[in-house]
C-alpha cells in the first residue's frame, strides 16, 4: 500500500486539505450534531450498508498439491483442478452427480494402461475422463496451493534469501491455460517452493478488493523459507473477508517432528498480518491478522501422520483395496501382490490355500461394494457402508482414529480454535510411487501412508464460539480456584454423580474418528461487517488417478452465500447521505450558490447552468461568460478561487493559461491562513459577478488543440472559507485553425480549409503527412500575400486621392505589418474575420464589412499574415534549410568573395528548391514584400526620397520577417548572435531589395 504524504497529521487534518471537504475550525462555530467530513460521509454511508447490499452466491474451489519438484506435474494441473478429472470412483466414497461419474466410468482408460504410458512429458490423466466434479465456469473463485515447486531439500533452494519467481510462472501458465476465458488473477504469493494463486471469474473479479498477501517462514532455524506458509486475504463484495492459507509444515514421523508441526502452525497464526481493509472508501486504521476474517481456508501439506499403528499394517489394509484397481498385471500390481504375500508369510497364523481363496473372495466382494455394483448390498441400500467390516469406509474410519491432526485438535495443541474439515472419504494422499495409482512407497523406507495433505476451513462464528468456550472455561477455573481458596466446595457437584459417572458405551471413543463432527455447519455467520453469510461444503476428495507426484492432489468445493454491495444502490444511498450532511452543515457554515448566467449562444449549445460553456472558440478570439456567486447562508462568506486539482501535464494555478477571472469588487486586505490567492467577503444576501474570459493565443496550445492532444476543459475550485468547496466546470469547443501548422501539413489540406475537414470528419486533428499533397504552397499564405499586395496598392492610391494632406501611416517603416494603435476591439474583430476566412477557405477580400476602408483592411490582413508566418511550425525556412544557407554565406565571408547579388540569390535558391513547398512559400512572401516596398516608395515624387523610403522599408521588413520566416536557434554568444541575425536579415533583403529595384525599373 502506498504511504500517505500526511504521516504526521490526523485524519481530520488530512481531509481538511482535500477540495470538497469541510474544514475543522475549533472555537469558531459550535460543533455540528452530524460530523461533516469526507471520513464521516463514508462512515454514515457504511452505517446504512443493509440498504445497498444484495444476496449473492459463489462457488469456491480450493485445491492443494505437493508436486515434489517432479517434472511434468504441471501438465496434470488444469485437468484435475479446473476440469475435475482424475477421480477414482472405487477408491473414494464421494457421491457423484450426473456430470461424469458412473456414466463415464466404463469408458475411462483402465489403470494398467494409464500407468504403462506414463511420461514426464505428457499428462498422466486417464484417457476419456470427462471430469466427475464441478469445474470450468461453474466456479467463481479458484484458490490453488502448491508445495515443493522447487527442490526444497537442496541447500541452495532452502537457504535462498529471496523468492525466485521463475518456477511459479509455468504453474500459473498451466492454470490460466485450463481456465475458461474471463478469469483474472486476483492474488499471488510465493515462498521458495510454496505457491498460492487465486483466480476470479469475470462476474466476481470486479467485486474483489483489499487484496493483501504475505508469507511466514518457519523452516531451518525457525525462519528459513523451506517450510512455512503463503497467505492471501481478499474482500468480496465490500462485505466478506476471505483468507486462503497454503502451508508446508515440518515433515517426519518422530514425536519431535509432531511438536515442530504444531509450532509451525502457531507461528503462521501469530505472524500473519494484512494491510488495512478498504470498504468502499472507508479504510480501517489497524492491520488484520488471522482470526479477523469471516471465512478462512487452510490447506497444504500439513504433514500430520498416523500414530499408534504400524506402518506395514496400514499399508496392507490399504493395498487390499488398491490392488483390485489393476485388471491385469503390471509393475504396481506385482509390487502389491508381492508385499501382501510377504505379509501373509510373516503372519503368526498360517492360512491354507482355501483360506486365502476365501479371503480373496471376501475382499473381491468388498471391492464390488466399493464400486457400488448391482450385486453389492450397499448399492441396494440394505447395509450401511460403515457397518460392513471390509468396506473402504470402515477401513478409513479405523485408520483416521490414529490421525495426528485430529488428535492434536482434540488435545488443543493445534488447529483447535474453530478449524473444521470435511469428511475424509478418500485414501491417504501420501506416499505413493510416482506413476502409480495405488502402490504406496515401495522404496527401502516403505513409509507408512498418511493424510498429509488437508483442506481445513473456519468461519468467524467457529472462531467466536471457540473463544467464548475458552473464556467460559477460564472463568469457571478462576471461580473454582477462588472457592477452594476460601475452603468452599462446589455444591453443584454430587459425590455419587462423580462416583458413578462412567458410561461403558462411550469408553474408549474419545480417539475414534467421527465424520459427522466434521460436517459443515450451515448456520448463519455474522461477518465482521455485520452481514449474515452462510457456507456449505459441497465435496472434499482426492484425485487418485493423478500419477505425476508421490502425493495425490486434493480439492474441496464450497458454496458461499453472502451479501454484496450493489454499486447503483450504494450511489443512491451515498447521495442521500451527502444531502443530509449538507443540510446539517449549511445551517452552521457559510453557504453560497453559484449560478452560471445564460448567454445568447446557449441556445446553440446545451447547458446545465452548473457549468460554463463558451461554445465554439477559435484562435486569438476572446469570449466572455459571467457567473454570479450569491451568499445564501446565514453568516458572512469569505470566498475565492484556489488552486485546481490538476494532472501532471496541466499548469498550476487557479485557472488554466487560456482562461482569466475578474471579480467585480476589490479583494479583502487579509487572506485566510494557508491561502495565497485573493479572497472576497460577501454578506448574507450579497452577490458578486465573476467575469470569465477565454483567449487561446499560445501557439503550442493551438497545435495541441489542432492535433486533439488536449481539450478546452477544466474545473475551477471556488473555496468558501469554513464552508465547502464548489467546483465549476469550464469547457469550450475548439474550432480548427490553420495557425500553428507546418508547411507540409498546410499543403495537404483539401478545399474547404481546416474547418471543412473538421466538419467532414476528415480529421479535425492534425492532418496526416501521409495524405496526398494538394497544393504547391499553402493556400492560406497565397490568399494573404495576394490580399496584402492588392490592398496596399488600393490604400496608397486612396490616400493620395483623399487624404494627401495628412501624414501617411507608412511613415512608420513597419507598416502595415506592425501597427501600435491597432489593439482596439474593431481591429481585433477585423483580424478575427480574416482568420475565419482562412480557416474556411474563403476569399480574404470578402471578409470585411463594406464600410471598412482600405487602410484598415490592409493592416488587418498584414498583421494576420505576420502572425500566421510566426506561428508556422518549423517556419518557411526550416532549421535544416537555414543551416545550408548560412554555411554558404559563411563560406563567402571567410573567403572574402563578393558575388553579384543575383549570384548570391541563386546560391540561396539552390538550397531552398530542395524543399519545393518551402521555396514557393518563401517566394510568395518576398515577392509580396517587394511589391509593398515598390508601392509605398512610388507614392513619393522625390527620387531621393523614394530611395530612402525603400531602404528603410527593406531594413524594417528584413528584420521583422527574418524572425517570422526563418526558424532556427540563434547562437548563445553575443558576437556570434549578432552576426547570425545580420545574415538572416541580409538573406531577406537580397530578395526584397533586388525585386523592388527590378520592378521599379520595369
Amino acid at each position: 500500500m502506498s504511504k500517505s504524504s500526511h504521516l504526521g497529521s490526523s485524519p481530520d487534518q488530512q481531509f481538511r486539505e482535500l477540495p470538497g471537504a469541510f474544514p475543522i475550525t475549533p472555537g469558531e462555530y459550535e460543533p455540528p450534531s452530524v460530523i461533516s467530513s469526507q471520513l464521516s460521509l463514508s462512515q454514515a454511508v457504511h452505517q446504512r450498508k443493509a440498504e445497498y447490499t444484495v444476496p449473492r452466491k459463489v462457488k469456491i474451489k480450493v485445491g492443494t498439491w505437493n508436486v515434489a519438484a517432479l517434472h511434468g506435474t504441471e501438465l496434470d494441473l488444469g485437468a484435475w483442478f479446473v476440469d475435475g478429472k482424475g477421480i477414482s470412483e472405487s477408491l473414494s466414497i464421494l457421491s457423484f452427480d450426473d456430470k461424469g461419474g458412473p456414466a463415464n466410468a466404463e469408458s475411462v482408460e483402465d489403470v494398467a494402461h494409464q500407468e504403462a504410458r506414463r511420461s514426464k512429458k505428457k499428462p498422466t490423466i486417464p484417457f476419456d475422463d470427462h471430469g466427475a466434479l464441478p469445474g470450468g465456469d461453474e466456479i467463481g473463485l479458484y484458490a490453488l496451493g502448491l508445495q515443493e515447486i522447487v527442490d526444497i531439500s537442496s541447500p541452495t533452494e532452502a537457504l535462498r534469501p529471496y523468492n525466485d519467481p521463475h518456477p511459479g510462472r509455468k504453474w500459473k501458465h498451466s492454470v490460466e491455460k485450463a481456465l475458461p476465458s474471463g478469469y483474472t488473477l486476483v492474488a499471488e504469493q510465493q515462498l521458495i517452493g510454496l505457491y498460492l494463486v487465486v483466480y476470479a471469474a469475470s462476474a466476481i473479479s470486479p467485486i474483489v478488493s483489499s487484496v493483501s498477501t504475505t508469507s511466514v517462514r518457519t523452516g531451518l532455524m525457525g525462519y528459513m523459507g523451506n517450510k512455512g506458509a503463503v497467505i492471501a486475504r481478499i474482500v468480496l463484495g465490500e462485505t466478506t473477508r476471505i483468507v486462503f492459507i497454503n502451508c508446508h509444515l515440518c515433515a517426519g514421523a518422530a514425536k519431535g517432528n509432531l511438536e515442530r508441526r504444531n509450532w509451525d502452525a502457531s507461528q503462521v497464526q501469530k505472524q500473519t498480518k494484512f494491510s488495512p481493509v478498504d470498504l468502499g472508501g472507508l479504510t480501517e486504521e489497524t492491520n488484520e491478522g488471522l482470526g479477523d476474517e469471516d471465512f478462512a481456508f487452510w490447506f497444504g501439506d500439513l504433514n500430520y501422520r498416523l500414530e499408534g499403528i504400524p506402518g506395514e499394517d496400514v499399508r496392507r489394509l490399504l493395498l487390499l483395496h488398491t490392488k483390485d484397481e489393476y485388471t491385469q498385471a503390471n509393475a504396481s500390481k506385482r509390487k502389491i501382490d508381492a508385499e501382501l504375500a510377504l505379509h501373509d508369510r510373516l503372519s503368526l497364523h498360517s492360512h491354507t490355500e482355501d483360506d486365502s481363496s476365501s479371503h480373496t473372495s471376501s475382499h473381491t466382494h468388498d471391492s464390488t461394494l466399493t464400486k457400488n455394483t448391482a450385486a453389492s448390498p450397499l448399492s441396494s441400500g440394505t447395509l450401511d457402508p460403515s457397518s460392513y467390516p471390509t468396506s473402504l469406509q470402515t477401513t478409513l474410519t479405523s485408520l483416521l482414529s490414529h490421525d495426528q491432526l485430529h488428535q492434536q485438535m482434540r488435545q488443543r495443541k493445534a488447529f483447535h480454535d474453530g478449524w473444521r474439515e470435511g469428511p475424509i472419504d478418500f485414501l491417504p494422499t501420501y506416499k505413493y510411487d510416482a506413476g502409480s495409482v495405488g502402490m504406496f512407497d515401495s522404496s527401502e523406507k516403505k513409509r507408512g501412508p498418511s493424510w498429509c495433505d488437508r483442506i481445513l476451513f473456519r468461519t468467524r462464528r467457529d472462531k467466536q464460539e471457540h473463544d467464548q468456550k475458552i473464556h467460559a472455561e477460564e472463568a469457571a477455573k478462576k471461580r473454582d480456584n477462588e472457592m477452594k481458596a476460601h475452603g468452599i466446595d462446589d455444591p453443584a457437584i454430587n459425590e455419587e454423580e462423580v462416583l458413578f459417572d462412567y458410561d461403558p458405551t462411550t469408553d474408549g471413543m474419545e480417539d475414534e474418528y467421527d465424520a459427522d463432527t466434521n460436517q459443515d455447519d450451515p448456520a448463519m455467520v455474522t461477518t465482521k461487517a455485520g452481514f449474515e453469510d452462510k457456507i456449505h461444503l459441497e465435496y472434499y476428495t482426492s484425485h487418485q488417478r493423478v500419477l505425476s507426484s508421490d502425493h495425490k492432489p486434493l480439492d474441496a468445493l464450497f458454496t458461499l452465500s453472502y451479501e454484496a454491495v450493489d454499486p447503483d444502490l450504494k450511489v443512491k444511498v451515498h447521495q442521500e447521505v451527502a444531502r443530509e450532511l449538507d443540510r446539517a452543515e449549511n445551517e452552521r457554515r457559510p453557504s453560497v450558490t453559484v449560478i452560471v448566467d445564460p448567454h445568447q449562444e446557449d441556445n446553440a449549445f446545451p447547458t446545465d447552468h452548473e457549468s460554463v460553456n463558451f461554445g465554439n472558440v477559435q484562435y486569438a478570439s476572446k469570449k466572455t461568460r459571467n457567473v454570479t456567486i450569491a451568499n445564501t447562508g446565514r453568516v458572512p462568506a469569505t470566498l475565492g478561487f484556489t488552486d485546481r486539482i490538476i494532472a501532471s501535464d496541466q499548469g498550476a494555478g487557479i485557472t488554466p493559461a487560456w482562461l482569466h477571472i475578474h471579480l467585480d469588487r476589490e479583494p479583502d486586505k487579509e487572506r485566510p491562513a494557508a491561502e495565497s490567492h485573493d479572497f472576497h467577503t460577501l454578506e448574507p444576501g450579497d452577490a458578486a459577478n465573476v467575469e470569465l474570459t477565454i483567449h487561446v493565443d499560445d501557439v503550442d496550445l493551438v497545435r495541441a488543440l489542432n492535433e486533439a492532444k488536449t481539450q478546452l476543459e477544466d474545473v475551477l475550485v471556488l473555496r468558501v472559507h469554513n464552508g465547502r468547496d464548489h467546483f465549476l466546470p469550464v469547457h469550450a469547443t475548439w474550432l480548427q485553425s490553420s495557425f500553428g501548422r507546418s508547411i507540409g501539413n498546410l499543403i495537404r489540406i483539401p478545399e474547404g480549409g481546416v474547418r471543412g475537414s473538421q466538419h467532414n470528419d476528415e480529421g479535425g486533428a492534425e492532418h496526416s503527412d501521409r495524405a496526398g499533397v494538394k497544393w504547391s504552397a499553402p493556400r492560406e499564405l497565397f490568399r494573404l500575400t495576394e490580399a496584402v499586395k492588392d490592398l496596399v496598392e488600393r490604400a496608397v492610391a486612396e490616400w493620395g486621392m483623399r487624404l494627401g494632406d495628412q501624414s501617411p501611416p507608412w511613415e512608420d517603416p513597419r507598416w502595415p505589418f506592425i501597427v501600435e494603435s491597432n489593439e482596439t476591439k474593431d481591429m481585433q474583430g477585423l483580424r478575427e474575420r480574416v482568420r475565419e476566412a482562412l480557416d474556411n477557405d474563403n476569399a480574404v477580400m470578402h471578409a470585411f464589412p463594406k464600410e471598412t476602408d482600405n487602410i484598415q483592411r490592409v493592416e488587418a490582413v498584414a498583421e494576420t499574415l505576420l502572425a500566421f508566418l510566426t506561428s508556422t511550425e518549423g517556419g518557411v525556412v526550416t532549421e535544416n534549410l537555414w543551416a545550408e544557407v548560412e554555411t554558404s554565406m559563411v563560406e563567402l565571408e571567410s573567403s572574402q568573395t563578393h558575388l553579384p547579388a543575383e549570384d548570391e540569390k541563386v546560391r540561396v535558391l539552390d538550397v531552398l528548391v530542395t524543399s519545393p513547398a518551402h521555396s514557393t512559400s518563401f517566394t510568395f512572401v518576398t515577392s509580396m514584400l517587394a511589391k509593398v516596398i515598390l508601392e509605398i516608395s512610388s507614392a513619393s515624387t522625390d527620387s531621393e526620397a523614394k530611395s530612402s523610403i525603400r531602404r528603410r522599408l527593406e531594413e524594417s521588413y528584413g528584420g521583422s520577417f527574418s524572425d517570422a520566416l526563418i526558424r532556427a536557434p540563434l547562437p548563445t554568444g553575443a558576437r556570434e548572435r549578432t552576426r547570425a541575425l545580420a545574415r538572416r536579415i541580409r538573406m531577406i533583403e537580397m530578395f526584397i531589395g533586388s525585386r523592388a529595384e527590378t520592378e521599379r525599373d520595369t
